[in-house]
């Protein structure tokens, strides 16, 4: 996950940075979290950094939050806006903007927790997550469509039903907390897989409907050929 904290004041900034990180640790996602002093700065690099939430102060000097937050909206509908204020005059407006939340400062480690789980679970909703490829584009991908990950240096690469493979940025580790834990397991070190989509097991391979493959480690190919099994029975009690 990408975070973007703009904030004037650099307490402020690393005490956000603090609860992100912790957030991070304990929901076991990976992040990288940028700084900046002001709403010009943060627009200077913005539309190459393709950021998925920005914490934004309202009250800062030169361009404020919320005049930042609208220029964001006319090219950006899509990033997720928390705003951080100390005081609550602009609640109205953040409707324009379709700020997510408004953090009221001093700012607590439980709202902050808080506020990342939603985002964690709105990113999960539609059966789809969203990537992005290493030419700095953003692509919503359907989880159905999605055969396996592979971890592949700091990134990872999706195989794609019928479609071929994308390179991405985000991490094993991250699409991991993305992907539904009942759909997708851990068939090895480096392979996450998606169990709806196996056509067969076997002792060194998995292979999906389209024929395409990955490798399954010996220590976890029980409890693949057991979910495997079990989906099958479950999907088929399902159509009755």
């Amino acid at each position: 996950m990408r975070i973007a904290i703009i904030e004037d004041e650099q307490v402020h900034r690393e005490l956000l940075d603090t609860y992100i990180r912790k957030w991070g640790i304990d929901s076991k996602v990976t992040l990288t979290i940028q700084h900046y002093e002001n709403a010009e700065g943060f627009l200077f690099q913005w539309e190459d950094m393709n950021f998925d939430v920005l914490f934004v102060d309202i009250q800062m000097s030169g361009m404020n939050g919320m005049e930042l937050a609208r220029q964001i909206r006319t090219k950006d509908a899509n990033t997720t806006i928390v705003f951080t204020t100390g005081i609550t005059d602009y609640l109205e407006e953040g409707y324009e903007v379709a700020a997510l939340r408004y953090l009221l400062k001093p700012i607590s480690e439980e709202k902050v927790f808080a506020c990342l789980k939603l985002v964690s679970e709105i990113r999960k909703t539609d059966d789809c997550v969203i990537i992005h490829t290493l030419n700095e584009e953003m692509r919503k991908l359907s989880t159905e469509e999605i055969n396996y990950v592979e971890a592949r240096g700091y990134g990872s690469c999706i195989g794609i039903a019928y479609g071929g493979e994308i390179e991405c940025k985000e991490s094993l580790s991250e699409l991991e907390q993305l992907l539904d834990r009942e759909e997708y397991r851990k068939c090895h070190r480096s392979y996450l897989c998606r169990v709806g989509n196996i056509h067969q097991i076997d002792k060194e391979r998995i292979y999906f409907d389209d024929g395409n493959s990955i490798p399954v480690s010996r220590r976890m190919y029980q409890e693949m050929n057991k979910a495997f099994i079990e989906y099958y029975r479950r999907d088929k009690g399902n159509r009755g």
